[in-house]
Parts: C-alpha cells; sequence; structure tokens
C-alpha cells in the first residue's frame, strides 16, 4: 500500500482486448491506493500498447519523448509500458528511452504495482517479461470504464500461425476459462447494473479447444441468453475458419444476442488469403454472411481488411473490392500492410512498394465507405433501440446531440425532446433515423416516435454520479468503481 496517494493514468492502444486489460490495470492501481489523475497531469502514466502495426512503435516511442522533460523535472513522475508491444520489445524500451521506470508484459500484469514500488525504491528501472501466462487476467480487479456495458474475456492467445500476425507470440497459445466463471462474472456485472457485455477472444468462436468441446461458444451464446436482466450480447471477433452454423443458430435463436458480427475478411484473394495461412476461402466467408442474413436479415457486418500483403497484385486487390461489394459491409477497418520482424510475412519477397499500398488503400477506403453508406440510407425512415452512451460522441457538446449504439452497433447521434429530462447513459431509447453517413446514423427529429425507456443500468450510471460527487470526512476520500467501494487514506 501507498504510504502517500499517488494519480494514475492509462493510455490505450489496439484492440478490444487492450481496453479491457487498461480496465484491469486501473483496478490493480487503485486497489494498491492509486487515485485516476487528469490527462497530462498524474503521477505516473501507463502506456498499454500495441504490436499489431509498425505505427504502435513510432507512436509509443514518440509519446515517450513527449515524457522526458517532465521526468527530468520531477524524478518522482513515473513511466510504464505494458502490453503486446513491451512483450515483444522487452528490453528494446529502455534502451531507446532510459527514462522508462517499468516495462511488464502481458502475462504479468498484476505485478504492475509492485514493479513501480520497487522501480521508485531501488531508483532504477524495472523489466518484468514472463513467457507464460501468470494468473489468467479476468482474476485480476478491475475497475471498468463503463457502468452499463462490460467486456468480459472468454479466452487470451491464439493457436493459429497467420504469416502476418505476432499476436501468437505475445499472448500465447489460447487459453480458454470454464464457462461457470465466465457465467459468474456476467451475471455479478449484470447484478451490479449492466445490459450489455461482449465476449472477447484473440478467436472467440474457437473457445472450448483447450477443454475439447467444440461447441462451447454457441452454448455459452444460448447461456447468456437465460440470464435476467442481460439485453444485449457482442462477441469479439470470430475466426471465418472455424465460424460453425451452431453458432449461427444460436444467434438466431438467443434474442439478447444483438444482429451484429464483426468477422475480419483480411483479404478477399484467395493466393493472398492462403499466403496469409488464414485457412479459408472467399467463397467461405461470404458463404457464412449469407447464412447470417438469411437467419437475421436486418444482421450488419464489419470487418477487418488488410491491404498490400507481399505478392499483392492488382487482381489480388480487385478480389478484395469485389469481395467488399458482395459482402455489404456496414463498417470495414481498413489497414496498410506493415512488416512485423518475427513474422514469416516480414521475411517474404515481393513487398509492395510504399506508394502502391497507398493507393490502394485510399481506393479500397473509399470503396468501403460507398458500401457503408449505401447500407446506411436504408435505415432512413426507419426506427432504432439506442443504448445511450456517455464518452462515444466526441461533438455532442457542440451538435446537442446525444450518442449511442442501435442494436446492430451502429452509432447513432439523436436530440431528444426540449423540457424533458434527458436519457442517462445506460438508458434505451428509440429514434427515428432522420440522415445518414457512412459512419453514423442521425436522428434529429424528436417528435418522429420519440420514445425513452429508463434502465437499471441508467439508475447504476445515477448512482454512481452521485457518489462521485459525495464526500466523506476530511482525511478519508472515496471512490466510486461500480464495484465494492475502495477507500484511500
Amino acid at each position: 500500500m501507498l504510504t502517500q496517494t499517488r494519480s494514475y493514468e492509462v493510455r490505450t492502444y489496439g484492440c478490444q482486448m487492450n481496453a479491457h486489460d487498461s480496465e484491469r490495470l486501473s483496478g490493480l492501481l487503485e486497489d494498491a491506493g492509486y487515485l485516476p489523475g487528469e490527462p497530462g497531469d498524474s503521477d505516473v502514466v501507463i502506456f498499454n500498447t500495441c504490436a499489431v502495426r509498425e505505427n504502435a512503435d513510432n507512436k509509443l516511442y514518440g509519446n515517450l519523448g513527449t515524457m522526458l522533460a517532465k521526468k527530468e523535472a520531477n524524478p518522482n513522475f513515473q513511466i510504464a509500458v505494458g502490453g503486446c508491444l513491451a512483450q515483444k520489445d522487452r528490453d528494446t524500451i529502455i534502451k531507446k528511452a532510459p527514462w522508462v521506470d517499468v516495462v511488464f508484459g502481458t502475462h504479468n500484469m498484476g505485478s504492475l504495482p509492485t514493479l513501480l514500488e520497487r522501480a521508485r525504491h531501488n531508483k532504477e528501472a524495472q523489466v518484468e517479461i514472463l513467457e507464460a501466462l501468470e494468473t489468467f487476467p479476468s482474476d485480476l480487479p478491475t475497475k471498468r470504464d463503463s457502468v452499463y456495458s462490460g467486456l468480459v474475456s472468454i479466452s487470451v492467445g491464439c493457436n493459429n500461425s497467420c504469416t502476418f500476425c505476432i499476436v501468437p507470440q505475445l499472448r500465447g497459445k489460447e487459453k480458454d476459462r470454464r464457462p461457470g466463471e465466465i457465467l459468474s462474472e456476467i451475471k455479478a456485472l449484470v447484478d451490479d447494473g449492466v445490459i450489455e457485455i461482449t465476449l472477447l477472444g484473440q478467436n472467440v468462436n474457437t473457445y472450448g479447444v483447450e477443454f475439447g468441446d467444440r461447441g462451447a461458444f454457441a452454448k455459452l451464446l444460448r447461456a447468456c441468453g437465460e440470464i435476467s436482466g442481460l439485453e444485449r450480447v457482442r462477441f469479439m471477433s470470430p475466426h471465418p475458419a472455424a465460424f460453425t452454423d451452431d453458432v449461427i443458430d444460436a444467434m438466431v435463436e438467443t434474442p439478447n444476442v444483438m444482429p451484429h458480427l464483426h468477422m475480419p475478411l483480411q483479404s478477399g484473394s484467395n493466393q493472398v488469403l492462403k499466403a496469409m495461412k488464414r485457412s479459408y476461402r472467399s467463397d467461405k466467408y461470404l458463404g457464412i454472411l449469407e447464412r447470417v442474413r438469411k437467419g437475421i436479415p436486418d444482421a450488419a457486418i464489419t470487418t477487418d481488411i488488410i491491404v498490400g500483403f507481399p505478392g499483392e497484385t492488382e487482381a489480388d486487390f480487385r478480389d478484395t473490392m469485389d469481395v467488399a461489394s458482395q459482402a455489404g459491409f456496414s463498417m470495414a477497418y481498413t489497414y496498410q500492410y506493415s512488416i512485423r520482424p518475427g513474422t514469416p510475412a516480414g521475411v517474404m519477397e515481393n513487398q509492395i512498394p510504399k506508394e502502391v499500398v497507398q493507393d490502394r488503400y485510399e481506393r479500397l477506403i473509399e470503396h468501403v465507405n460507398e458500401i457503408a453508406w449505401t447500407a446506411n440510407k436504408k435505415q432512413l425512415g426507419g426506427h432504432v433501440e439506442v443504448l445511450v452512451a456517455n464518452h462515444e460522441g466526441r461533438k455532442d457538446q457542440q451538435t446537442r446531440r446525444l450518442t449511442g449504439r442501435a442494436r446492430d452497433n451502429r452509432l447513432v447521434h439523436f436530440e431528444s425532446p426540449e423540457g424533458e429530462p434527458a436519457p442517462r447513459p445506460g438508458d434505451l431509447v428509440r429514434v427515428m433515423v432522420t440522415d445518414a453517413k457512412p459512419y453514423f446514423l442521425l436522428a434529429d427529429n424528436p417528435a418522429a416516435g420519440y420514445n425513452i425507456r429508463r434502465t437499471r443500468a441508467g439508475d447504476a450510471w445515477e448512482n454512481m454520479e452521485a457518489s462521485s460527487c459525495a464526500t466523506d470526512l476530511p482525511e478519508t476520500r472515496s471512490v466510486n468503481l461500480g464495484l465494492p467501494t475502495l477507500r484511500v487514506k
């Protein structure tokens, strides 16, 4: 426990798995007596890093460079680097940025408070990288970012060998939690006010491989449907090669599983998919989408696409454009291939020149945006149910709108009627879509079928706000985490 209160800030890069890890890092620090600080004015800054793309390296070292002046002015200021890039670069981080105090990996997040204290006491950097998982991350204290929506890891690690991906080296082989543990966590979240959960795994639909049940993921989805009070279930991100019809059946037959599927395509070229070792082909991918839409006609499909993989020809690229057209994605996250040291693709011949990759990337973005816009315009005049958020609309204050996600995960900015109480984060609102853009929907006519349903999640948010404004005795401060209260002397 700290002898005096110190503040912290966690900066997160990468996927939702990283975002969930950051919730655990925050929980660990608050459990150790730290308090959340203001961005740019904290005693400790933790970088939770991603290593999937090359610009992640550049971004980290650039940000570490901006920390040097503050470290020189205040030797008690501490910097920690964790996550996938820390697992990959290890001692390199200290060599490039010797003012960093702690480097920890993906397998030992729980050591962070101890490493910070040891670095402070010994006045030297602490580097601790484990090769195997120390404890399943969900066993660690967690400070959730949201009181109405929760992230739940069902597995960590990956058994695939995609030639462009470094994640299996950094996260290890897949480790699955037992179904009872997962369902207990979800029920505890629901008891705490959560009405939406997202199941996370590197390949979420291979869940069960470690304990020999290939139908475990579909069973888990169905079990989520039996939890009273749980209104929305999502999952990220299934692998097409392992996608089975029992999962589609579970999606169709479980009312609280949302009509949204995020499934990475990566490439529409069979030749490139083979070189990537993705173990499926475009016809299989499109067949999955066809079966999903047969059972859930209004399902929204989102994806990830890599452009410029080694050896990709113009014909290969056109195949990707064609598959994107057939798939009708409501959103596509597009990436330029970048060499990851230690991956087979990094030493492949026929690396694509940067200018060619950039040209294809720009053409792909224009293409998928047009597809998404066409899909979104089909929502015009229809009504959607929005789960109100408290941090998704960056321009809400300027536009006087509120923001949330529809059941199919589309982002919706909406207006609420004047003179009526605004919905709280966690409440559910029915609105009519009045305009559509490639990345979001607008609902600017609150007179047209507007309806608000106050929820337990909204109550939980309101209680959290009231609690965070309350004060105790002068020598004590109470911090509400949406969990049992932590008191810091």
